[in-house]
């Protein structure tokens, strides 16, 4: 990204845009160009965040005794990989002391497959919960996922090192960033927002929030609703 001493101010961009609709007020389009020139200092604050998140130093080698299953069998921690050098893992709240699994986790994973095979061009992504991995395929059949890959954490160490379980032995959902260069494989980046870093009346969602869903409702009047979650099931 360019430096901020040669970028051109987001006002002057915002005037630039010369956007019009039909019926609009001068009030909604003096409003809406401030809102604007706001929404440029974002991106260009998002673009500044990833730029120190990608010049992190190298995070610490992986070393667990990790073991998966997938629907191909068993695997490794390198095995993860395939044929890439990045590694995304999200562990899904889906225990075995789960029936069903968590529905926010679900409707992540629901808009993550749509993307699931573009992503798989350029890293590899894996989603790692501790059920069985029969009880993670039937699931996935019933959602009507296609490309995301699921893996049965089959000795639990993975998701006690990384932050998917609770003091209380619960679930807890976790994103992390591997990356493996030169035959080592290191962690690179995990989310680590949560409720001890939310602000009141919010959602502790990271940021960039992952979930498609809910940037969506941020361009709505009614907003996002704290109190509101996505279910498994509607209509019931």
């Amino acid at each position: 990204m360019s430096s901020a001493s040669s970028l051109v101010s987001a006002a002057e961009l915002a005037k630039r845009n010369g956007r019009h609709f039909p019926n609009e007020s001068v009030e909604y389009r003096r409003a809406r160009d401030a809102l604007l020139a706001e929404e440029i200092e974002l991106r260009r604050h998002i673009e500044r965040v990833a730029e120190q998140r990608r010049a992190l130093p190298p995070g610490g080698e992986v070393t667990g005794d990790y073991r998966f299953v997938g629907d191909a069998g068993a695997v490794d921690f390198a095995g993860l990989f395939g044929d890439k050098n990045t590694l995304v893992i999200y562990s899904y709240m889906f225990g075995p002391q789960r029936e069903r699994p968590c529905p926010m986790c679900t409707s992540l994973l629901s808009a993550w497959d749509g993307e699931a095979r573009d992503i798989a061009q350029r890293i590899a992504l894996a989603v790692v919960a501790r059920s069985s991995i029969d009880k993670l395929l039937a699931f996935k059949q019933e959602r009507g996922w296609r490309d995301l890959k699921l893996y049965s954490d089959a000795n639990g160490s993975y998701s006690r090192d990384f932050g998917a379980i609770t003091d209380d032995g619960g679930d807890d959902a976790a994103f992390h960033v591997f990356t493996r260069r030169d035959g080592t494989i290191r962690h690179f980046y995990a989310g680590e927002m949560g409720f001890a870093t939310a602000d009141p009346g919010q959602d502790p969602r990271g940021a960039p929030d992952l979930m498609p869903m809910w940037t969506i409702f941020d361009t709505t009047p009614e907003g996002r609703d704290p109190h509101w979650y996505p279910k498994l099931d509607y209509g019931k």
